[in-house]
């Protein structure tokens, strides 16, 4: 399955005008068709078609406002092929690069420079694993603070209760203050979780106060999960520039997240072990 995934990537990234729609979607997500139409010499059938596959890919994932219809870049499948065809190379030198070189100059131009501000974040994954498994590692402490940056988190699975993230020891913070908190404001168990979220540890993020997070898990085969997760945050441009991967100091952010998780939950081991 994931080679089959790895092939749709490669497939995508591979044409012009698919990295171009990519471009425009890293800009400012959420575009319509029309305005992805915008500035190509093709027709809304050629452009949607381009869309179709990128889609298949995962590079894109949909969702409805209205009678319209938005498209979102997922960052996800992008950093894990980085993961898999990139960064193991680079441990052997420049002169095994050459055969990578196309692969890595594509991927730096897909995630080129964001000169507008996201007010949705949309990330998608597949993992090998059955949607309670997958939910498990979302909301329990014992295997959320396995990923991404070691932090637990506590939740209060019900309707207006807490949600609260701890440092890890490496952070270097007081473990009993949290820095990350917020509410739960819906639950399905094993798929559907909304809840709001607020950075606390980034006195310029906390200012701008809780967004909504939502994580939904969908079966798409026998043990494997689809995992969405959207993060609207709209008047938050901090804390769209720390989640999204774009202040790279501070982490990778959700896509970062994600793909440990993935990691973790099909081989039982991290990316940084």
């Amino acid at each position: 399955m994931d080679e089959d995934r790895d092939d749709q990537v490669f497939k995508a990234l591979a044409d012009v005008t698919r990295r171009h729609l990519l471009d425009q979607l890293f800009a400012r997500d959420g575009r319509t068709l029309t305005e992805l139409v915008e500035g190509l010499d093709m027709t809304r059938f050629g452009v949607m078609k381009h869309l179709s596959v990128l889609e298949e890919a995962g590079l894109v994932v949909t969702r409805r406002s209205g009678r319209e219809k938005l498209h979102f870049l997922n960052a996800v499948p992008i950093q894990l092929i980085h993961e898999r065809w990139i960064d193991k190379y680079d441990l052997l030198g420049a002169e095994r690069l050459h055969a990578l070189t196309d692969l890595k100059l594509a991927l730096e131009t897909t995630m080129g420079t964001n000169t507008e501000t996201a007010t949705v974040l949309v990330n998608r994954i597949w993992i090998k694993a059955d949607a309670a498994t997958v939910w498990r590692a979302i909301t329990s402490p014992e295997w959320n603070a396995r990923y991404g940056y070691g932090s637990p988190s506590h939740y209060d699975l019900v309707p207006g209760g807490s949600f609260r993230t701890f440092p890890s020891a490496e952070m270097g913070m007081p473990l009993d203050q949290p820095i990350i908190d917020g509410e739960v404001v819906e639950v399905v168990e094993n798929e559907r979780l909304v809840q709001t979220w607020r950075t606390l540890w980034d006195e310029e993020a906390r200012a701008e106060g809780f967004q909504r997070l939502t994580y939904e898990l969908e079966v798409r085969g026998d043990n494997l999960t689809q995992l969405t997760l959207t993060h609207d945050v709209t008047g938050a441009p901090r804390s769209a520039a720390l989640l999204s991967g774009d202040m790279p100091q501070f982490g990778g952010g959700w896509p970062q997240i994600l793909s440990d998780l993935k990691t973790l939950l099909e081989t039982g081991a991290t990316l940084g072990s």
